[in-house]
């Protein structure tokens, strides 16, 4: 990997360098936090974590670097409080991460550390990438397509299922947070997630697409009522390649079976949703070929 030695991601990486990883490839380098491609001692490639992005890296530059890797990045300063702040977010990721060890369709954290100045946990590299892709395959109408989407939707529905059991909801499921590895879908980044017996985060949040109508007035009691929206949003745009709207107006494309349980889940009042397990049951039923072909116009 060549990285522009201004890039201000550079910081991150010479830090891991530091610590003894061999960096591959930088993933992704947000606001907040990087992901990177590392591996150490001959195991294969991990997925690593640091909780430290752009908006933190140029204030650890001097000051003739940081106006030059300044162009690379646009970025808010911080004060050291709202820095430490952001850490004690990240240290959250990770603990409710850690939580949901062992929970099938949950991408796990594997290994966890810190340097001075951040922390990161690793997490298996999923090759076959993120569930935004699939978006646009399933508007070709093959029935695999469809099939093997549903599929992995419906995995993911068992994963946030087996946090909401464990007390977490995770309220951030939208298309690039279901990781695809070997044919499986995964849930993934639990950064913005909460305990069901601690609020958290600002009472108002809002408006997103793949978001319900209660984060504009409870974001931080948010129930997994608020998962099964989100999810119910992306099975309707992957069936249907629109947004759910007017009424769920293009919800006969969908499979007749599925299309009970994609307008429960879509219910303005979280009580009258759908659960988690009804939308984890009706995805894996419409999963079969045969329901996939039949799709369109039934």
């Amino acid at each position: 990997m060549r990285l522009h030695p201004l890039h201000p991601a550079s910081w991150v990486l010479d830090q891991l360098r530091s610590a003894g990883w061999d960096v591959h490839d930088l993933l992704s380098f947000t606001r907040a936090s990087t992901l990177v491609l590392v591996s150490r001692d001959g195991a294969p490639p991990v997925v690593l974590k640091a909780g430290f992005g752009s908006n933190h890296i140029l204030a650890e530059l001097d000051e003739d670097t940081r106006r030059a890797a300044y162009g690379f990045y646009w970025y808010a300063a911080m004060t050291e409080v709202e820095r430490a702040l952001t850490r004690e977010d990240f240290r959250h990721e990770i603990d409710v991460t850690r939580a949901a060890a062992n929970a099938d369709h949950v991408v796990p954290l594997l290994e966890q550390g810190s340097t001075d100045r951040f922390d990161w946990y690793t997490m298996p590299y999923c090759a076959d990438g993120n569930f935004h892709p699939r978006l646009a395959a399933a508007t070709a109408d093959h029935g695999g397509t469809v099939a093997a989407g549903l599929g992995i939707l419906a995995d993911v529905a068992e994963g946030l299922r087996t946090l909401h059991e464990r007390g977490i909801v995770h309220r951030d499921v939208y298309q690039e947070n279901v990781l695809v590895r070997d044919g499986h879908g995964l849930i993934t980044d639990l950064g913005a997630s909460r305990r069901v017996d601690t609020p958290r985060g600002p009472a108002k949040r809002g408006p997103e697409v793949h978001w319900p109508p209660e984060y504009s007035t409870s974001y931080d009691r948010a129930t997994p009522a608020s998962d099964v929206f989100s999810l119910g949003v992306l099975v309707y745009r992957f069936l249907c390649a629109d947004i759910p709207r007017h009424g769920h107006s293009q919800l006969d494309t969908a499979p007749a079976t599925l299309r009970p349980v994609i307008s429960a889940a879509l219910a303005h009042t979280p009580e009258d949703r759908a659960t988690m397990s009804e939308l984890r049951d009706g995805l894996r039923l419409a999963a079969t070929p045969a329901a996939a072909l039949a799709q369109r116009g039934h």
